[in-house]
């Protein structure tokens, strides 16, 4: 591996043995990382007749760079005291060699009182990272070897994520989004940061800031308008009643927002177009609710897209609903050694964006690293579906999940049109039910009273050229723009009964909407005598 640094690993015995199996597969995957550097594990050594003590810190004073991984235990102790680990960071230290230092959990309960000290000592010298699952630990390695990488002039350009945005500053950042993912983060991960923090503190922590710039993750994670910065990190929804791309498109959602927000409307989305059962309390004291797909595998499938995107590429994350089939496409090909047929056995996990990966897995959007498409894998077997495909299709990637297999033609008529009333009956349960939970009465009056509002709004929309929001806000008689916008026109367009007349723009201040067949199908059913 001639001029590569080497990066020797350091933790106790076997305890970070999967931490340290899975950061090496992760280096060695990386299509940058691996340019640069081949990772040593101690376990990896052959058999040899020196002395295992001589064997590690040989490789020590071979490699350009201490990578120490710290957890509870210290290890065995020598005459002197010391453990391997101590020893290696000593070593390093003596040699001046860069040493990265990161410390598994968020609080130090438990640690063996040896180590405590040696993370103290650490901690005098240098920078330390704290970590809490694989994605995190992967996150804070990548940025500090591209940051290793920018100093010592080996990269003359940073990767996509890491890079400082052009002209942003922190005030393009909104502190409640950073504390809404810190509360979160804490609550779902024990993360070490709560809401309150610092910005400066806490975008340094996830090493989400260049030289005092937030970087192209900061903006797309926090940013107040991350479109405003990378026009193309929307989302693109589109819904056909068909198998293929034909126009007229029933409904087309155009999505922008921080990650957070594209993953959950994109989800919304899909769940909002597809069949549901309701079950009965008999099963319990809620009343079970399942739908033909399962959502976690949908939101696996999503977050797979946005999360690892290449978001240098002019194109946008499509999620495309077919009559058979949801698919998900996104920029950008798989890493190498991934494969489409790889990622349907375990695989080691290689995130394209890892400083978006990182936050997502805090936050609990994504789960173990590289089990995703496995997982999706399971939940559409345990449904009775197909199994999910993955595809490179040029330069995207292509997730297909499949709908349930439709009643056979030949039985059709009558049961595809009862197929069909029914979904739509359970899409007028599911609209209205969520209209009555922004009002603040007894359900069945709120269900009542958003119907009648709803029939107002369709009926000032019309189906001619479009009606401007104010003029259906004025006729729903509600006063506050906001919870309009929220409350009864977004789930309104997302059910297909109202739909814009600007796709392509749709908060440009010349947006109209219009009434579909199926919101006039509902008016005129709900107005008859």
């Amino acid at each position: 591996m001639s001029g590569k640094k080497s990066i020797f690993v350091s933790s106790v015995q076997k305890e970070l043995a999967a931490e340290r199996r899975a950061l090496k597969d992760y280096i060695h995957g990386d299509p940058l990382l691996r340019q640069f550097f081949e990772v040593f594990l101690f376990e990896d050594l052959p058999a040899t007749d020196r002395r295992a003590d001589d064997a590690y810190l040989a490789e020590v004073d071979r490699s350009a760079i201490y990578l120490g991984l710290f957890g509870q235990d210290y290890g065995s102790e020598d005459a002197s005291g010391l453990s391997p680990t101590e020893h290696e960071f000593d070593r390093a230290t003596a040699l001046g060699k860069p040493r990265f230092i990161y410390v598994r959990g968020h609080d130090d309960s438990g640690r063996h009182p040896k180590m405590q000290a040696l993370i103290r000592r650490a901690g005098e010298q240098l920078i330390r990272r704290r970590f809490g699952g694989t994605a995190e630990l992967n996150a804070a390695v990548y940025a500090s070897l591209v940051d290793y990488l920018g100093h010592t002039g080996l990269l003359h350009s940073l990767p996509f994520d890491a890079a400082a945005c052009v002209g942003a500053t922190p005030a393009d950042l909104a502190p409640d989004r950073l504390d809404a993912f810190l509360a979160r983060a804490q609550a779902t991960r024990g993360y070490a940061l709560g809401p309150g923090t610092p910005m400066a503190d806490a975008l340094t922590h996830l090493n989400l800031l260049e030289a005092g710039v937030p970087n192209h993750a900061a903006i797309l994670l926090f940013g107040t308008a991350p479109q405003r910065w990378l026009p193309t990190s929307l989302v693109k929804c589109l819904h056909f009643h068909g198998t293929e791309v034909r126009k007229p498109i029933p409904s087309h959602q155009e999505y922008r927002g921080t990650v957070f927000a594209l993953v959950d409307q994109a989800v919304d989305f899909v769940m909002s177009k597809i069949d549901r059962r309701v079950g009965t309390r008999a099963e319990g004291n809620a009343v079970p609710v399942s739908y033909e797909l399962p959502r976690e595998a949908v939101a696996e499938a999503i977050v797979n897209a946005i999360a690892h995107r290449d978001y240098a590429s002019n194109a946008s994350v499509q999620v495309m609903l077919f009559s058979d089939r949801l698919e998900i496409w996104n920029p950008g090909e798989l890493p190498a050694p991934l494969t489409p047929d790889r990622l349907t056995r375990p695989h080691a996990s290689i995130p394209r964006n890892p400083l978006l990966a990182g936050p997502l897995f805090l936050a609990g959007y994504i789960e173990q690293a590289g089990t995703g498409t496995l997982d999706m894998i399971a939940l559409s077997r345990e449904a009775g579906l197909k199994a999910p495909e993955f595809r490179q299709d040029g330069g995207q990637f292509v997730q297909t999940l499949w709908r349930p297999i439709p009643t056979p033609t030949g039985q059709a008529d009558g049961q595809v049109t009862t197929q069909v009333t029914t979904q739509d009956n359970l899409q007028e349960e599911r609209v209205l039910s969520e209209l009555a939970q922004a009002l603040a009465l007894p359900t069945a009056q709120a269900t009542a009273q958003a119907a009648a509002q709803v029939a107002k709004i369709l009926s000032a929309a019309g189906p001619s050229l479009g009606t401007p929001r104010e003029n259906l806000q004025t006729a729903a008689g509600i006063d506050h723009r906001e919870h309009f916008r929220k409350a009864y026109l977004e789930p309104l367009v997302t059910a297909g009964w109202l739909e814009r007349t600007i796709l392509e723009k749709p908060t440009s201040p010349h947006q109209k909407y219009r009434l579909t067949p199926k919101g006039r199908a509902w008016l005129d059913q709900t107005t008859s005598p």
